[in-house]
């Protein structure tokens, strides 16, 4: 494999996008530390699901604070995988990461929209709010092991797919922890839906790794 020509421009704006997002986590600990102390668990312990999902379940600033450094770490780890496979030149790729944001932010809004979109067709905002939250939850907290994935690629391990392939894994791994926690206290709406559950199940969960995957 030809080795991936990284700039020290291009090495300053990563640096400053990985700080960047980490700031909003410290904010976030530092003006809910109990909240926190609770969710940096959530593999491992439900607590913070019962605790917080029936109150401020989406619109509140440690779930706005998550979501922003998920964003910033999940499009900068799709840039990573896209560097290793493609090797762009080195003036193309401030442009592509800005192209990758734009595209996750834009699929995650278009997402959110029909995950509340259903709530209202199915009158019942109350489960879908739910469903979000958890959902969001555990897809923010996989950000963590992006992160840390973003450090060692751009740091240590510059063009490691094995890096990309694990992080992948283990990012399936929490989210499918929370799709099993989802489905567990969700049995009776979701069997009452059953074909409409897949159909989104498909298009909107599915499909967005099996295209990442299909890419790696």
């Amino acid at each position: 494999m030809e080795p991936i020509f990284r700039t020290t421009g291009t090495l300053d704006w990563i640096t400053i996008l990985l700080f960047s997002s980490l700031l909003f986590i410290i904010i976030a600990k530092s003006l809910f530390y109990t909240r926190f102390l609770n969710y940096i668990i959530l593999p491992f312990n439900n607590k913070y699901i019962y605790m917080y999902n029936k109150k401020e379940k989406l619109m509140n600033w440690f779930n706005v604070f998550f979501t922003l450094f998920q964003i910033i770490n999940f499009s900068l780890f799709i840039f990573f995988a896209w560097s290793i496979i493609s090797q762009p030149h080195p003036d193309h790729q401030i442009f592509g990461y800005f192209v990758i944001l734009g595209t996750v932010i834009l699929f995650q809004i278009i997402k959110f929209i029909f995950q509340i979109g259903n709530g209202f067709i199915f009158s019942n905002i109350k489960t879908f709010s739910e469903l979000v939250f958890k959902k969001i939850s555990y897809l923010n907290y996989s950000a963590i092991l992006m992160f840390i994935a973003n450090i060692i690629l751009c740091y240590i391990l510059k063009e490691s797919k094995t890096v990309v392939y694990i992080t992948v894994i283990l990012i399936l791994i929490i989210n499918g922890i929370g799709w099993v926690t989802v489905l567990k206290n969700h049995q009776k709406f979701i069997t009452n839906n059953f074909f409409y559950f897949i159909l989104y199940l498909c298009a909107l969960e599915i499909a967005p790794f099996v295209i990442m995957g299909s890419l790696l």
